[in-house]
């Protein structure tokens, strides 16, 4: 997500929130973007794993509700959000796909949480 009235063309970090807690993007905390610009940060992305790989507040969606990062409804656990208003999710596939990815970099110092 991009912070409200930035200027498009002269972006700055303080211009990216994480989609799931608003915060902004820094380096101790990197983010994953999804589709249309959706962004989740890594602290988001630990209690989202947490959440469909442990059961840790994972929730299932109503049909009309789909993932903020891929825009789509899946049958499978997701991670809601309390933070934001609206309470965006993200679904299982997701949280796995943007794990992958942050785990391979190596400036981002991620590790998939433990149980």
């Amino acid at each position: 997500m991009h912070r409200p009235g930035c200027d498009p063309e002269n972006m700055t970090a303080e211009d990216f929130l994480c989609d799931f807690c608003l915060v902004t993007w820094t380096q101790e905390n990197p983010f994953i973007e999804g589709h249309r610009g959706s962004l989740i940060c890594s602290d988001c992305l630990t209690r989202a794993y947490r959440a469909v790989e442990f059961g840790e507040g994972a929730t299932n969606v109503p049909e009309h509700v789909n993932c903020t990062l891929c825009l789509l409804h899946r049958d499978a656990p997701h991670w809601q959000s309390s933070v934001v208003e609206g309470g965006p999710v993200v679904c299982a596939s997701c949280v796995h796909q943007a794990a992958a990815k942050l785990e391979k970099d190596p400036e981002s110092r991620w590790e998939r949480p433990g149980q």
